[in-house]
């Protein structure tokens, strides 16, 4: 190794946790946190890889962390040179405030398009692909409501509810966050793509927590919807089967001690949200929204920064 791994430099930190997603020598959910316990992701990648040759029995026979493992990080970060996008670990300061606050955070984010301010309150507007139209229309409608309102609206950037959030908050001029389950240089599904760049160009804002060039994958979108959890401050639910991500996303919601909205239709057709509703999670429950007026004033004004101009 020509370069030696330095605690405290921003790019080694970052080639460093590139290097720990890469080797999968800790669950990814736990990462950040034994990161900032450490406070070092350096030293954390040296101590992992002493851990693992010591239990080999290879103790001392090599780097502390083997030349190959930095390399591989180290092409992978060069080649995000003169990108559009912005990157931040878990540890450095430009890392959202509000997503810090979970306990599953993720230990890398790619940001396009406008910083995520800690003075945005952001709501999720989530739900089906399959979506009805009404189930469309109710979305937009809340789309509307909360981006009159001051918020920033959240979603996946999927088909369905998410497509139909986005379209509406760009239609009144809300400002609209895209969190999604592939890489930023991958789109899916590859007919939003210009609804990501309309996103960008409005001001909004696109967020990955994967390599640029991730595919979709089963296992990333759940990953993806912890984030978008831990990125607002409240997940509304619109249309959700019992294997939907939104469900998992509204769970996540409840367990990072968020508010949690389900739609009333949502509730009367599905057993899940009915549970969640009445019963709850993780010791407090989902509120049933029958006016997005009423879910508005749950919070207070002043949290809130000015409302943007309608169109």
């Amino acid at each position: 190794m020509t370069t030696t791994p330095t605690a405290g430099d921003a790019r080694h930190e970052l080639i460093a946790t590139v290097a720990l997603l890469q080797g999968d020598l800790l669950p990814k959910v736990h990462l950040a946190g034994v990161m900032e316990t450490v406070g070092s992701a350096v030293i954390l990648l040296r101590q992992l890889h002493e851990a693992k040759a010591g239990a080999e029995g290879q103790s001392g026979l090599f780097e502390a962390i083997p030349a190959d493992v930095w390399e591989r990080a180290s092409r992978e970060v060069a080649s995000w040179d003169g990108a559009s996008f912005q990157v931040f670990t878990a540890l450095d300061e430009g890392y959202p405030a509000l997503l810090r606050g979970i306990h599953n955070r993720p230990p890398l984010l790619f940001i396009e398009g406008a910083p995520i301010s800690n003075t945005f309150q952001t709501v999720a507007i989530v739900g089906t692909r399959q979506a009805s139209e009404a189930g469309k229309k109710r979305a937009r409608q809340l789309a509307r409501d909360f981006g009159r309102a001051g918020y920033t609206i959240a979603s996946g950037l999927a088909k369905g509810i998410d497509t139909a959030a986005h379209e509406a908050a760009l239609h009144y001029g809300a400002r609209t966050v895209a969190v999604v389950g592939t890489g930023l240089r991958r789109t899916y599904p590859p007919e939003n793509f210009d609804l990501s760049r309309r996103i960008v160009e409005s001001g909004g804002t696109i967020v990955s927590q994967f390599l640029p060039d991730q595919t979709p994958a089963r296992w990333s979108f759940p990953m993806r919807n912890i984030t978008m959890s831990g990125l607002s401050v409240a997940t509304i639910v619109v249309e959700a089967s019992e294997t939907s991500g939104a469900r998992h996303q509204a769970g996540q919601a409840l367990q990072h001690g968020r508010v949690v909205f389900l739609l009333r239709s949502l509730v009367e057709s599905h057993e899940w949200a009915r549970k969640m509703a009445y019963e709850g999670q993780h010791g407090t429950r989902a509120l049933i929204l029958e006016d997005a007026s009423l879910a508005i004033r749950r919070f207070s004004p002043a949290a809130r920064p000015t409302p943007f101009a309608m169109a």
